[in-house]
């Protein structure tokens, strides 16, 4: 089988971006879409608070009325009443009068103040104030929190706790937010084995496999898994059983194209469009992607250096657009290099993996070169790029790292 002329990352990048686009809304109560993105723009259906309202226990007042009064000279009007919150009317506030209120109390009509009770007394009848209140002292006005008809939140926004609760202000109980979507992870090979199962002499465990499916459950994704045999037959088979129950395929293993390398012919045996296969990456170049039923399929290949940088470089931003993410991919810092980082291929893009270390403003990155990759992959916090056309990047240098935790 021929291989395909490699891409350069960045385009392979944008060639994903291009061809994924964000899932179909789903609705769910308020109470559910915490993190979840909203599909639309959403305006406020109410006023909040629904009425003028008292910011304080107190007294309702013409504040004209009150204005010259102090400790010396108090000022009296008689009680004509009172009213609490959820009242749907109170008395209303006359010359010569004042109201009782207690905070979130809709304002009497006539009044345009409200006095807080410790500046009065009252026998009774009558109450005695030693203080005056401004129009509009501790007054809440109508809609002052939510306008009824103003945008409270903008397609694309993550619906934080402080998000939802505004939803709630402004009349939602149910709100139309970006799918999540549901990955089908299929690992190939005779030698891969299920945790839990006996491991025979030439077996591995499914550890790309279970990596994959920990990203995915980490963005609150699906994922549904299955390991297949290096056989045609068992592929196509195992690929049209999962792809109608997911969002997104990704394969694991048989990237390349070798005898025993499938998966590329299954997926061209099956009518998938192929948008790429190979990029000017290391770890990772045998990455592929195209459609298939219109579904975004990520291959990745079975090394599991390569698996994982595959997966975070092209697999994961393809994942996170189909979800909406206003930022598909990792989120970066910016640190300095501790030793020097050279690449193997002047015209590729090269990662390293490493750890942080230092300060949390200015953090150092300290590559991981130990004698286990699984154990290096555990234990990476961030994965630094030597650019297309660098050899090498100096220690102390600035650079942006992509941060994984």
């Amino acid at each position: 089988m021929q291989k395909p002329p490699a891409i350069g990352l960045d385009e392979a990048l944008a060639l994903t971006l291009g061809h994924v686009g964000p899932l179909p809304p789903e609705s769910l109560s308020i109470d559910r879409a915490v993190d979840r993105v909203a599909a639309e723009d959403l305006c406020a259906r109410v006023d909040s608070p629904s009425v003028d309202a008292s910011l304080k226990d107190g007294y309702a007042v013409r504040s004209l009325e009150v204005a010259a009064a102090s400790s010396l000279h108090p000022v009296c009007l008689a009680l004509a009443g009172s009213a609490a919150a959820g009242a749907e009317r109170a008395p209303q506030v006359t010359p010569g009068s004042t109201v009782r209120v207690f905070t979130g109390a809709p304002l009497p009509a006539g009044a345009d103040a409200v006095v807080a009770e410790e500046f009065t007394t009252s026998d009774g009848p009558t109450v005695r104030f030693t203080n005056g209140a401004e129009p509009g002292r501790n007054v809440m006005a109508r809609g002052s929190d939510v306008t009824a008809g103003n945008r409270v939140i903008r397609a694309g926004e993550l619906l934080t706790p402080g998000r939802i609760g505004l939803l709630a202000a402004a009349g939602y109980d149910r709100v139309a937010v970006v799918r999540r979507p549901s990955v089908a992870i299929v690992a190939t090979g005779d030698e891969v084995v299920a945790p839990g199962r006996p491991l025979g002499a030439g077996k591995l465990y499914a550890s790309n496999l279970t990596m994959l499916a920990a990203w995915c459950r980490r963005l609150g994704m699906q994922a549904l898994t299955t390991i297949i045999p290096d056989d045609g037959q068992a592929i196509r088979r195992g690929l049209e059983t999962l792809l109608p129950q997911a969002d997104a395929l990704i394969t694991s293993g048989g990237a390349w194209g070798s005898d025993r390398d499938l998966v590329a012919r299954v997926l061209a045996r099956l009518g998938w469009r192929r948008v790429y296969h190979r990029i000017r990456m290391g770890p990772g170049k045998a990455v592929g992607f195209g459609l298939l039923a219109d579904k975004p399929v990520f291959i990745l290949p079975g090394g599991p250096p390569s698996n994982l940088m595959g997966f975070l470089q092209i697999a994961l931003p393809g994942l996170l657009r189909l979800a909406a993410s206003p930022s598909p991919g990792l989120p970066t810092a910016r640190v300095r290099l501790a030793q020097d980082l050279s690449g193997r291929h002047l015209e590729w893009t090269q990662f390293v993996f490493g750890s942080l270390a230092g300060p949390s403003e200015s953090p150092d990155f300290v590559p991981l070169r130990g004698s286990s990759r699984l154990a290096d992959m555990a234990g990476a916090t961030a994965v630094v790029a030597i650019p297309e056309g660098q050899a090498r990047l100096a220690a102390g240098t600035w650079v942006r790292a992509q941060l994984l935790n």
